[in-house]
Order: C-alpha cells, then structure tokens, then sequence
C-alpha cells in the first residue's frame, strides 16, 4: 500500500450513541493539519495489516483537527473493535492524509443528502459545509432508534438544523423515512447523496432509478461491499500496457495480489471494492466488475476496474499500469 501517513494524537473520545464512539485527532505539536473537503475520509491503521477507512465528518474549514466515528461491529473484519478497545485517548496512531472519493457535485444546484446510521459521517461534513456557504441543501438522517442516532445534539444546535430530518424505525409511522416522497420527481440540478449500511443504500438507489433519477445524479459511498452475484471465479490474463508484460490470474487470488508478488504495486486500500484507491485504467478487455464503488453507468463503459476485488470476463485484459 502507499501511504502518506501522519502521526495523530486522540485527543478526545466520545461515546456518541448506543455503540458508537468519536475520535477527535490532532498533530501532536499543535499544527495545522493538511485541508480535506466535504465527503472524503482518511485511512487508519489499527494493527498490522490492518488499516480501515473512516470518514471525516467535522467542518472542513477546521484545521486543527479531525473528527472520525464508527459503529462497534463484532461480526465485521475487526477494525472498528480495535478501534474501539484499543485507541484511547492520549495515544499516537498513523492517519492517512485525507482523500475524497465522494465529493460533493460542483455544478449542482441543490443537495439531497441521505444518511443511514453511521454513513451520516461524510454527510455531516458536506451539510456542514453546505450551510455555511448559503447554498440549498437538505438532509434525511435514519436510524434505528433515538438510542442508536449519534450526532443528534450536534444536529439540533446547528445551522443547518431546520434543513435535517430526522427518522427512526422505532417511531411513529409519520416521521418515517419515504423514500418515494422524499426523492420525488428527477429535478435538473439536483444531486443525491447517499450513505449507510447496504440494505439502506439500495432501497435509497433503486427507488431513485425507478423514479427516473440519472445515473449522473446519484452519488454513494458503502462502508461494506454491497451483495454480489456468486458468480464463481475463473482464471484469465492481465498484460501491462507499459511493458507488455503478461500475468495468469488464477481463480483464488486478486489481480492486485498477483501483481504484488512480481514487485508491482498497486495503491489500495479497503481491498473490497469500497473506496476506489485502487481505480485502474482499462484499455482493452471486458472486467467483471465486482465492486460498489462504480456506478452502473461507469461500469457500462468497461473502461475503469478496482483490480483490489474485479476479475475478468474477457480471457485477458490489458490494464494502464
């Protein structure tokens, strides 16, 4: 993996809702840290080997710190109970600098930001954002239950708080979440945002495609992979446009491995197809898209992968590396 890593002090830690905890991260000399936008997240290593993305959702006009947060998962990979067990306050931790996969749409004309649980990191940092430049924005914020929402204070004492709309599964059914009212008619200028567990995410973005809402208008961001078809796996080709370079990739191992092997490296990060680190150009070749980063549209062009997780349906591709 390539980094460039910046040594982080947690100076606070916060239990935010049921199973949820903020770190605030700050240079241990008290300087300035490098500027992110709304909507990107850093890479934090908890262990060796482990490394796990986080979104950043404190202003971006902040430079003194970081605000990350996540959702205790004892049945996940194991990097939000590290998170959560072992990083305490005072402790010095490796952060990545800030990268921003799910940027905010420049030409748009208004915002319709979406957030399911914990995916309401990176919307925070965007209304915040938003707010504070005048610009027309509007957020729908779901969970479980009240015990479940973090944030909920921060939302209420914000300036954005007349634009947020809160929804629990446990209330009552008219603060419900619709996603057909809520998204409505396909409106020119308005762009969608959408974040949260995938079950979420996919009711969110199949109402929007029924609905008529353009591919163009729709962002995402998934902390998981989202269900793939278990299509098996076989074995094909990768040659190197650079140096014509030829690789079989067997059925069991990733395309970003193999290539590892032979010295070449490719920069990754989540290794599941989530955050797109490792977004390489196709030149010729048909993928097997097996990741949730690209859209359905970018996918039809066949002219990007995420080698981290994508195989092949063609016998061999010829990758831009």
């Amino acid at each position: 993996m390539i980094h460039s890593w910046l040594q982080l002090k947690v100076a606070a830690r916060r239990e935010e809702a049921q199973q949820i905890c903020s770190f605030e991260l700050i240079d241990p000399q008290g300087r300035a840290l490098p500027p992110f936008t709304p909507g990107a997240h850093v890479d934090v290593e908890l262990g060796p080997g482990m490394i796990r993305q986080y979104s950043l959702c404190n202003d971006p006009s902040e430079q003194h710190r970081y605000l990350i947060a996540a959702l205790r998962e004892p049945e996940g990979r194991g990097g939000s109970v590290a998170l959560h067990d072992t990083v305490k306050v005072a402790d010095v931790i490796r952060v990545s600098e800030p990268k921003n996969h799910f940027p905010l749409a420049a030409n748009a004309d208004r915002h319709l930001l979406l957030a399911g649980g914990i995916g309401v990191t990176p919307l925070l940092a965007m209304a915040e954002y938003l707010s504070r430049r005048g610009l027309d924005f509007e957020m729908h914020y779901c969970t479980r239950s009240r015990a479940r929402a973090a944030f909920l204070e921060r939302i209420r004492q914000s300036t954005f708080a007349k634009q947020a709309c809160v929804h629990f599964d446990d209330g009552p059914d008219e603060q419900r979440f619709d996603a057909n009212q809520v998204l409505g008619e396909p409106l020119p200028g308005t762009h969608i945002y959408v974040c949260g567990p995938s079950g979420f995410m996919s009711h969110v973005l199949q109402t929007a495609k029924a609905r008529g809402w353009p591919d163009g208008q729709t962002h995402r961001e998934y902390f998981a992979p989202a269900e793939q078809s278990a299509t098996p796996a076989g074995q094909f080709e990768v040659e190197l446009a650079s140096s014509g370079q030829v690789f079989v990739i067997p059925a069991d191992k990733p395309i970003v491995e193999v290539l590892l092997d032979q010295g070449i490296e490719i920069p990754t990060s989540c290794d599941q197809g989530v955050c797109g680190t490792c977004l390489t150009r196709v030149i010729s070749g048909v993928p097997d898209h097996r990741d949730s980063f690209l859209t359905d549209q970018e996918r039809a062009r066949n002219d990007q992968m995420t080698p981290c997780c994508s195989r092949a349906k063609s016998s061999r591709l010829v990758l831009d590396l």
